[in-house]
């Protein structure tokens, strides 16, 4: 794991949206194309500012999200709605959102089709995560129903899990997918997500499940 600190958020967004541009562009420069992951949630927004402005070849960028609610994309708890506000939008209108919601009852009932849409993409080029302070990354959340399948080295593309603090049920890249991106950044802020980090490197993923993708991540904090 790598760590890096920056003196104010401001910079570190400014920054992290660079080193991701330019991962991007590496990728879209050898193969003509990349796949870009991306959390949900406020925080990683002005990154999202950011990139939507930069210059790359974003009609061969697919977005995909790292975890999505069970809502649909008119809900405000919608991290695609977010994404698309955000992100999908000036420069970057042009890149394919690969959706992880579909109309359906219940997430279980769109696995398949949802993951036939997102292989094609795999790997990752560049994967950006969030991290809470219980030490969740993705939906991959402590005390999930399904978390050890989740995390297991043979877990399908896509899983839905749920879990008393995740709210609607969820439907999550695995660890196997986000452990398998070939660029791994977490984004966390304040002394709360500090700490937490430091706790999530002396447990096993079952009890802090961002453990999955530390080893090979750089870790991007402000305070």
């Amino acid at each position: 794991m790598n760590f890096e600190t920056y003196p104010d958020r401001e910079m570190m967004m400014l920054s992290l949206a660079d080193k991701i541009a330019g991962q991007l562009g590496e990728f879209l420069r050898r193969d003509g194309k990349a796949t870009l992951s991306v959390p949900g949630g406020t925080t990683p927004g002005p990154i999202f500012d950011t990139l939507s402005g930069v210059e790359l070849d974003w009609a061969n960028v697919a977005v995909i999200l790292n975890d999505e609610r069970w809502v649909p994309e008119d809900s405000d708890r919608s991290n695609t709605r977010l994404v698309r506000q955000r992100l999908i939008r000036g420069r970057a209108a042009q890149a394919r959102l690969v959706p992880l919601y579909a109309p359906a009852d219940a997430p279980e009932d769109m696995l398949d089709a949802l993951s036939e849409g997102v292989r094609p993409h795999l790997p990752i080029s560049v994967l950006l995560l969030g991290m809470g302070a219980d030490m969740h990354t993705a939906s991959l959340f402590p005390g999930a129903d399904k978390l050890d399948e989740a995390l297991s080295a043979n877990a399908p593309i896509l899983m839905a899990l749920r879990a008393e603090a995740a709210g609607e049920p969820r439907i999550t890249l695995t660890a196997p997918v986000l452990q398998a991106a070939f660029n791994i950044h977490i984004l966390i802020t304040g002394p709360e997500k500090r700490a937490a980090l430091e706790r999530a490197q002396t447990l096993p993923a079952t009890e802090a499940p961002v453990r999955a993708v530390l080893d090979n991540a750089t870790v991007h904090w402000a305070e």
